[in-house]
């Protein structure tokens, strides 16, 4: 399960009800931050959040509506917060022009009160903790070696109580033994497996965050299945030639990568402030019906199991 909190849905420039793009993703005790535009600090501590345990970013990319808060929340960070470390993750090209902001501009020649760790990726698995998997991927976007990401819970079999009790076994050890995939022995003499005692496997809950995109086509595999799929859609059809030289999307085209690879719901974010709303969700929904339009300060729970995402 993960929870979605949209801190920043405005694309380039803020807009009246729009903060530039940020989005948390929270799952039991870890916590990443997707992008951090300018006023991103200010939208954490208003969202209700809290900087607590907020020591890892990942960029998309390089663009400044995309990392300029990076400063700003440094700058909060050292003198107000303590964290043992920051991690900063993203690809060569986007810590460059971090490590220029960060130590160019804030820090200067003065040291981090904290380390500051820039992570350079490459596509693949950079996170494996605690029955969650973090991967990078690549992603096309104008001038910039961009990355979208995936995250994973890892499958399970569920544990099936009703059989554990027709085979008289207590709550108690026994039951976290065949969980845990081991085989016990029972006082009456009897050997009983995981296999007596559990359900079929069930995959993990799969969220992809695409970031800023200029196609669609190398992005059906990656995102095949997800449960939730947050993508931009920056223009509406009518303007699809301008989309296209500037390597956006719109509502449209993120709808048909959601309908293409069959994901369960579509979040859109990073709309322009020319564009209603309404007409945002339109769009979109002409072609993929499980779509909704974020908006800042949404949270959004995303579960693998039937329904929608619950807001």
């Amino acid at each position: 399960m993960f929870e979605l909190i949209f801190l920043g849905t405005s694309a380039s420039a803020p807009s009246a009800r729009r903060n530039l793009p940020a989005l948390l993703v929270k799952h039991d005790e870890f916590r990443f931050l997707v992008d951090c535009g300018e006023g991103t600090q200010r939208q954490i501590l208003q969202s209700g959040v809290g900087f607590k345990r907020l020591n890892r970013i990942l960029i998309t990319h390089a663009h400044l509506d995309h990392i300029l808060g990076l400063a700003g929340l440094l700058s909060t960070l050292m003198r107000w917060e303590s964290m043992e470390e920051l991690e900063i993750f993203g690809s060569a090209g986007a810590l460059e022009r971090i490590h220029d902001l960060l130590y160019g501009v804030v820090l200067r020649k003065n040291s981090p009160p904290v380390p500051i760790h820039l992570r350079t990726l490459t596509p693949g698995v950079f996170f494996d903790e605690g029955g969650l998997t973090v991967s990078a991927f690549p992603v096309y976007h104008r001038g910039s070696d961009s990355l979208g990401y995936a995250f994973e819970q890892k499958g399970h079999r569920p544990f099936l109580p009703e059989k554990a009790e027709a085979l008289g076994i207590p709550p108690g050890p026994w039951r976290r033994d065949l969980v845990a995939g081991k085989e016990v022995q029972l006082p009456d003499g009897r050997t009983v497996g995981p296999e007596d005692v559990l359900g079929p496997f069930r995959p993990g809950t799969r969220l992809v965050v695409v970031g800023d995109t200029g196609e669609i086509d190398s992005l059906v595999p990656v995102c095949r299945g997800a449960d939730a799929l947050v993508m931009e859609a920056t223009y509406l059809d009518e303007a699809a030639e301008m989309a296209r030289q500037f390597s956006h999307m719109t509502a449209r085209r993120s709808a048909e990568l959601a309908q293409r690879a069959g994901v369960r719901q579509l979040f859109l974010t990073h709309i322009s402030r020319r564009y209603r709303e309404k007409d945002v969700l339109q769009e979109a929904q002409s072609v993929f019906a499980d779509t909704l339009v974020a908006r800042d300060f949404d949270t959004y729970t995303v579960k693998r199991e039937e329904g929608s995402p619950e807001a």
